[in-house]
């Protein structure tokens, strides 16, 4: 059992992932991490599928994982999203899902990527199934 999977804590597993990676996937995930929360501050963070750092709004909006080469956010219902900047460069033969592939040394356009972010939610709301009010 590795350290990350010694706590139920959703945010403290993904801390402990950025932190046991000690190089740049870490400090790649931390910064999406961030993009992320500064696109939607309510966004909601599990952990899934056996050590994946997921967020979520009404819904899972991506997905973080790590790999040698590169740090590979998949969105959800990515094939569903408009993506004017092109951010989108891997898994794009599905009908569902998008991802985007970064690797060593590549920058992130910030701004496109909480774009992707906010439209994300803005898909799950719209799909969302209303709550019940209490009575």
């Amino acid at each position: 059992m590795t350290k990350t999977e010694n706590t139920g804590d959703p945010s403290a597993l993904i801390d402990a992932r950025i932190a046991e990676l000690g190089d740049w996937r870490g400090k790649m995930l931390a910064r999406v991490r961030a993009l992320i929360h500064a696109a939607d501050p309510e966004v909601e963070e599990t952990w899934k599928w056996r050590g994946v750092p997921v967020w979520e709004h009404d819904g899972i909006l991506c997905t973080g994982e790590t790999y040698k080469l590169v740090v590979k956010l998949t969105f959800a219902r990515g094939a569903s999203l408009e993506d004017p900047a092109g951010l989108f460069n891997s898994s794009l033969e599905g009908n569902v899902r998008r991802a985007i592939d970064i690797r060593e040394g590549e920058p992130i356009n910030e701004k496109a990527l909480k774009g992707l972010i906010l439209a994300a939610v803005a898909l799950n709301q719209s799909k969302a199934k209303p709550k019940r009010r209490k009575a």
